[in-house]
């Protein structure tokens, strides 16, 4: 019993652009607040005091400005999704560090390499000579070759849809995202992250819905890491970061709304797919934002009551199916039948009176209403009586 609805997907929330510059979260008060220590405020001197304020009713110290939200109705989470933020605060922010061509310094690690060697075997032969200059030849050589050494540690590749975090000694220093082959600082550790964009199939999870019937889900999640600063060092692993919030998100749905519901006005799971995926999406991508990561799209894969009670439900959405069969037809039958005694006392076909009426409605009522085809059967008692 899965989710008859075909289309799943909906399109993510976007949680930042590259560099994540836009997406710093401010905390503490805004700008021009005051924080209340319970001291008046200082004025200076000839100042005039504040007007006392107006004695009325007492509002709230603390009142949430109109989000522009609709309210929230029945089968509806009551609050935005959570946002999981690091203790310390979000401090850590991917910043460029492109480098140069890493190709000059191939060439010229190359160069110093042979003539490293060169002077070396060339000052080796002359120190065996006990010429001095020997001695300074083999010098300059190990000389070039640390400082060839030195360019091949610098250089470092790119791959198209990679990047490569540079850290001096533990300090973050910046993030290449240029494709190619790289030049950097030689003292630089250099951690390479996958930038492309990555699929992630939650496991079949066996929750409740909002009603308490065990259902299993399943879910889809398309992700792609925005900052590579945040998901090296805010979280300690973001694959299995997301990997768990994605979980936790999906679960978090799944008891939020019913499986299904008789209710226009209530959402569930199975009648509201495209509502529900985009309410998915808002939640994985508020939960893995710590981890610099967006959330492209996501999308129930897998939808349907638990074993032990799917047979019952079946039964249920039988019954429910068959009841709304049936009042279909007797709608359908009420108008052949009204129709019916309509057109035959119209035309003047025959004069039918109460009994004759109610006879004709209860017949016809039972031929239109029947499971099975009817078998007529003719009555000559009333010929009988007209003829004696």
């Amino acid at each position: 019993m899965t989710n008859p609805n075909g289309h799943y997907g909906s399109q993510g929330a976007q949680s930042g652009s590259i560099g994540g510059s836009e997406s710093t979260a401010q905390y503490g008060p805004p700008a021009g607040a005051q924080a209340n220590t319970g001291a008046p405020p200082h004025h200076g001197e000839g100042s005039p005091l504040p007007p006392a304020p107006a004695r009325g009713p007492r509002r709230s110290p603390v009142q949430a400005p109109d989000s522009g939200r609709p309210p929230s109705g029945p089968g509806q989470p009551n609050s935005a999704p959570t946002r999981i933020v690091s203790p310390d605060g979000e401090r850590v922010r991917e910043k460029p560090a492109g480098g140069v061509s890493g190709y000059f310094a191939i060439v010229g690690a190359i160069a110093l390499l042979l003539a490293a060697v060169l002077m070396g075997i060339i000052g080796f032969v002359m120190s065996f000579a006990q010429v001095a200059v020997g001695v300074v030849l083999f010098i300059v050589a190990v000389l070039c070759f640390i400082a060839s050494m030195f360019l091949f540690r610098g250089c470092t590749s790119v791959a198209p849809g990679h990047a490569v975090v540079l850290q001096l000694y533990g300090k973050y220093v910046g993030t290449v995202r240029q494709s190619g082959l790289r030049f950097v600082n030689p003292f630089y550790t250099k951690d390479q992250i996958s930038t492309r964009i990555r699929n992630h199939e939650t496991s079949t999870l066996k929750v409740n819905d909002l009603d308490g019937n065990p259902i299993e889900i399943g879910a889809v999640v398309v992700w792609q890491v925005r900052d590579t600063a945040q998901a090296m060092f805010e979280v300690d692993d973001f694959e299995e970061f997301v990997a768990i919030q994605a979980e936790t998100a999906v679960r978090h749905i799944a008891n939020s709304y019913a499986y299904d519901s008789s209710d226009p006005r209530r959402m569930s799971l199975r009648d509201n797919a495209d509502e529900i995926t985009s309410r998915l999406s808002d939640e994985v991508a508020a939960r893995v934002m710590a981890a610099g990561v967006t959330v492209i799209e996501s999308r129930i894969t897998q939808l349907a009551y638990a074993p032990e009670i799917a047979r019952a439900m079946l039964q249920r959405q039988q019954a429910t199916a068959v009841v709304a069969a049936r009042q279909l037809i007797v709608e359908g039958a009420v108008g052949m039948v009204e129709t019916a005694i309509e057109e035959i006392e119209g035309r003047q076909i025959v004069r039918l009176g109460q009994s004759e009426r109610s006879d004709l409605v209860s017949n016809l009522m039972i031929v239109l209403c029947g499971d099975q085809a009817a078998q007529p059967t003719i009555s000559t008692t009333r010929n009988q009586q007209s003829a004696g």
